[in-house]
């Protein structure tokens, strides 16, 4: 059982930064890929990036690309999402998820973080 815990959101002006933490509770950290997701008002949950298990791999989405950054420590059992140049329709709550498969399907949820983009 993995339990995760994100932190970071917040209220930001557009072309500012955030970085969001995911802190994962077990000691099986390390055997899992980890993913963020995000969900605006009124929208479907969608895939932002994900990460591998030692780091090698990652992948974004395309209207996250070159702006945000996915990273892991596995020593501190926690994934970061760095976003920089953040935009209005970024605006969403923010889920981290591990699972075995890098993209998924993913078999632990945390609770999720709001993040609100202002113009």
């Amino acid at each position: 059982q993995v339990q995760l815990v994100e932190s970071g959101g917040g209220l930001v002006q557009a072309g500012g930064s955030l970085r969001l933490s995911c802190a994962a509770s077990g000691r099986t950290f390390s055997s899992y890929a980890m993913g963020w997701f995000r969900q605006a008002p009124g929208k479907e949950r969608e895939f932002i990036t994900a990460i591998g298990r030692s780091s090698g791999n990652t992948y974004y989405a395309n209207s996250v690309k070159g702006r945000f950054t996915i990273s892991r420590d596995n020593a501190k059992n926690t994934v970061y999402l760095q976003m920089n140049n953040l935009k209005p329709e970024d605006t969403a709550v923010y889920y981290c998820a591990a699972g075995i498969p890098t993209l998924g399907p993913y078999d632990y949820w945390g609770k999720g973080t709001l993040v609100t983009v202002s113009p």
